[in-house]
């Protein structure tokens, strides 16, 4: 596979064009940006750890017949995707009571919930990335009915895939985010599933082994990566 120009460069991934028209690599950095764009680390391995996490997890899925973007892993930190015409809309998943949720609701942290929360977020930085529902995401373009009907269904059947996966390996999944695009008309989940995007916890240490551990610096975050890694993708 030939790796050509450049597509997209973001915070932490850059996308590139292959020889073949409906396929790309995605390459992951080792950057850490905080949520105000101010503060930036780089961690050397953190990359070749969010590619490895992305590229099982959504292999996982896979095997549950929940469609993604990704083919196969490749060198250090890349894996071959298709390539997608992405919705502007992030999805995001509470399984128990995490910041975004203390903040609006006064709940506590680690709060169980009687029900998964999935959410709608409109991803552009200019407004704030605000949050929408249904009815915004047809009214305004963002997505289909067809379109939202498959991402709400997928979100909640990846939701209950992962969930069940960390369980057995000692982990909560408490919040994560999707993002979802589209091939041939048939939605698939895009992007990343990594500690950047997810809130993951340690169920007996309390530990936090996610984005966290570099935005409460709370250090060893290649360690902690590397941890989950090997824990998720420890034979069964």
């Amino acid at each position: 596979m030939e790796k050509r120009e450049l597509l997209f460069e973001g915070r932490t991934k850059r996308l590139f064009a292959t020889d073949r028209d409906n396929l790309a690599i995605l390459e992951f950095k080792d950057d850490f940006l905080d949520y105000g764009g101010t503060r930036r680390a780089r961690v050397p391995g953190k990359g070749s750890m969010n590619a490895a996490i992305s590229g099982f997890l959504q292999q996982y899925l896979e095997n549950y017949h929940v469609p993604t973007h990704f083919i196969e892993q490749l060198a250090d930190g890349e894996i071959l995707v298709r390539r997608l015409r992405m919705m502007p809309i992030e999805v995001v998943v509470y399984n128990v009571a995490t910041p975004p949720m203390i903040e609006r609701f006064g709940l506590d942290e680690g709060q169980p919930l009687d029900f998964p929360i999935v959410e709608y977020y409109l991803k552009d930085p200019k407004h704030g990335n605000p949050q929408i529902n249904e009815t915004h995401a047809l009214a305004l373009g963002y997505a289909k009915m067809d379109d939202i009907r498959a991402i709400c269904r997928m979100a909640s059947k990846s939701n209950a895939i992962l969930k069940s996966l960390f369980d057995r390996r000692g982990l909560l999944l408490a919040q994560f985010s999707l993002e979802f695009g589209s091939a041939a008309d048939h939605v698939c989940v895009g992007d990343e599933i990594t500690p950047d995007t997810c809130r993951i916890w340690d169920k007996r240490k309390n530990r936090h082994l996610d984005r966290e551990r570099f935005l409460q610096d709370l250090g060893g975050i290649e360690k902690g990566y590397r941890e989950l890694h090997d824990r998720l993708t420890r034979a069964m």
